[in-house]
C-alpha cells in the first residue's frame, strides 16, 4: 500500500541526521516576519514528485507578502521516524514549527498529546471551505467536534481488472458487479477459463500491514452495512459482529477456493510490488481490490514502464455485501497541513495555507502529487480531470469513502485484524474462531472498553 500521501521534494540528498540538525535548530529565536514549515522528504533519491512545487508557493508568498519569509524544514526519514521527529519538535516552543504536515492517521493523537491547535477561528471566515468535501473535513476533525488540519488530497480504492482476461474468460470489458457474489463468480469464470492467471488478489495477512488491513479488510467490512471498528458516539471500540465475521468470510472463500494469490504469495510483505511490476503488466493478474495510485507505477519514469496499461485495465467500485446503499464502498488515507499549538506564528502560518491552497495550487499538486482531489472546484479543473486516465473514476469515489479510526490505539488493533486474516488465508481458523480471537485482543488494547453487538 502506498502511503496515505505522496512524500514531497525529494530532489536534495538529505540524511535524517542533517534533517534532525535543521530541525533543532530552526526553533532559535522568534522572527515575527518568518513561517518554519516542517514536512517530509522521501528517503529515496529516486523519488521525484515535481518538487519545486512547494518551493514554487513559497516564493509566491514571499512575493505577495512582502518582507515575510518561509523556512522550510525538510525532515528526510520514514513515516514513524518523521513522525516522532515532529512530534519531538512540537512540545518546546523554542523548536515548534510554525506549520507541520500532519498524516490524517496520526493527527488524534497528535491532538491528544496537545500538539495542535484547533484552525475553526480561520476557517469560519474562510470561504474556500466550503469547497471541501465533508469526508476530508471529518478527517481533519477531532474528538472534540473542531478541526485541526487542512487536507490537500487523499487516496480511493476500488477494483482494478484486466479487460484481456475478461474476454478470454467471456466476461463484459464493461464490467460493474453489485455485490461481492459477483465480484467472485468473475473470478471464478477466469480460474476456469483462463487457468495460469491469479482471479484475485486481495491484500491479507500481518507481513503487508494496512495494504492487508485497511485495502482488503476494512473495503470488505465497510461495506456489509454493519457496525464500524469504532463508534465514536459511546467512544468505544467495537467487537467483532456479523459484518466483521462475513468480512474474514470473503477472504477465506478467496484463498479457500484458490481464486487468489498462492498464500506464500500473498503474505509477502512486498506483494503489492509484485502486483504492480509483474503480475498486471505480465498479464498474470486479473482483478485486484487496490488503490487510485497504481497508475504511477508504470507512468512518470516509475519503477515498471508500462504504456498498454491505459487500454488494457479498467477501473469499477468495489460493490458492497449485498449491493444495499449506497451500494459503493471506499477507504481513504491522507495528509493535512496544521498549525501547532506552540506555534510563534500560527496567523502567518494560516496565510501561507491560503496560499498553497488557492484552486491553481490546489489542483497543481494533486497533478504532481498523484493526489485525488477533496475539493469540489479541483475535481471538476480539467488539468485535473486529464492528468491520468482514471482519475474522474477514483475522484467520483470520494463521496462513498471512509476512513480509518484515528486513534493511538489503532496500529494495535490493526496487528489484530492483519492476524484475524492470516488465519482464514492458511485455513488455520474460521472466521469465527478468528473473530473470536479478535475481541479478545481488542477488549485487551482497550481495557475492556468495548461495544459488543
Amino acid at each position: 500500500m502506498r502511503p496515505t500521501a505522496p512524500l514531497i521534494l525529494a530532489a536534495a540528498v538529505t540524511v535524517l541526521a542533517a534533517g534532525s540538525l535543521t530541525a533543532c535548530s530552526s526553533g532559535s529565536g522568534s522572527d515575527p516576519d518568518t513561517v518554519k514549515v516542517a514536512y517530509n522528504r522521501s528517503t529515496d533519491n529516486k523519488i521525484r514528485f515535481k518538487d519545486a512545487y512547494i518551493e514554487s508557493v513559497k516564493k509566491q508568498f514571499e512575493k505577495e507578502h512582502p518582507g515575510k519569509k518561509i523556512k522550510l524544514i525538510p525532515i528526510q526519514a520514514a513515516d514513524n521516524d518523521y513522525a516522532t521527529k515532529v512530534q519531538q519538535m512540537m512540545r518546546s516552543p523554542k523548536t515548534a514549527p510554525d506549520l507541520v504536515y500532519e498524516d490524517t492517521f496520526r493527527i488524534n493523537s497528535d491532538i491528544k498529546a496537545g500538539y495542535l491547535r484547533p484552525l475553526d477561528a480561520y476557517l469560519a471566515k474562510w470561504d474556500t471551505w466550503s469547497q471541501f468535501v465533508d469526508t476530508a473535513k471529518a478527517a481533519a476533525k477531532a474528538e472534540d467536534g473542531k478541526t485541526y488540519g487542512v487536507p490537500d488530497g487523499t487516496d480511493t480504492r476500488g477494483l482494478w481488472y484486466n479487460k484481456k482476461i475478461f474476454a478470454k474468460a467471456g466476461l463484459p470489458t464493461d464490467w460493474q458487479p453489485k455485490n461481492w457474489e459477483e465480484v467472485l463468480d468473475a473470478a471464478r469464470a477466469v480460474k476456469k477459463k483462463v487457468p495460469g492467471v491469479i482471479p484475485l488478489n486481495v491484500y491479507t495477512g500481518k507481513a503487508p500491514g494496512e495494504a492487508a488491513v485497511m485495502q482488503g479488510f476494512e473495503m470488505l467490512l465497510y461495506g456489509t452495512g454493519d457496525d464500524p471498528l469504532y463508534d465514536p458516539g459511546a467512544k468505544k471500540w467495537v467487537a467483532g459482529g456479523q459484518g466483521f465475521r462475513d468480512a474474514l468470510g470473503f477472504v477465506e472463500t478467496v484463498y479457500g477456493e484458490k481464486l487468489g494469490p498462492d498464500p506464500s504469495d500473498a503474505l509477502d510483505p512486498n506483494v503489492g510490488t509484485h502486483v504492480a511490476t509483474e503480475w498486471f503488466p505480465e498479464g498474470k493478474l486479473a482483478i485486484s481490490l487496490d488503490g487510485s495510485w497504481m497508475g504511477q507505477n508504470w507512468i512518470n519514469e516509475g519503477p515498471k514502464a508500462w504504456p498498454e496499461w491505459k487500454t488494457e485495465l479498467a477501473q469499477t467500485p468495489m460493490p458492497t455485501q449485498n449491493g444495499q446503499a449506497p451500494g459503493k464502498v471506499s477507504m481513504s488515507g491522507g495528509w493535512t497541513w496544521a498549525i501547532p499549538q506552540k506555534a510563534k506564528n500560527p496567523d502567518l502560518a494560516w496565510e501561507f495555507v491560503k496560499t498553497m491552497q488557492t484552486p491553481q495550487n490546489a489542483s497543481k499538486w494533486d497533478v504532481v502529487g498523484a493526489q485525488i482531489a477533496v475539493r469540489e472546484d479541483v475535481a471538476k479543473d480539467p488539468a485535473y480531470l486529464n492528468s491520468m486516465p482514471g482519475i474522474e473514476f477514483f475522484t467520483g469515489l470520494v463521496q462513498y469513502t471512509h476512513y480509518r479510526p484515528a486513534l493511538p490505539v489503532y496500529p494495535q488493533v490493526s496487528t489484530a485484524i492483519g492476524e484475524a486474516m492470516e488465519k482464514v488465508t492458511t485455513g488455520d481458523g474460521s472466521p469465527e474462531s478468528a473473530a473470536k480471537e479478535y475481541d479478545e485482543q481488542l477488549k485487551t488494547l482497550v481495557d475492556g472498553a468495548v461495544v459488543t453487538k
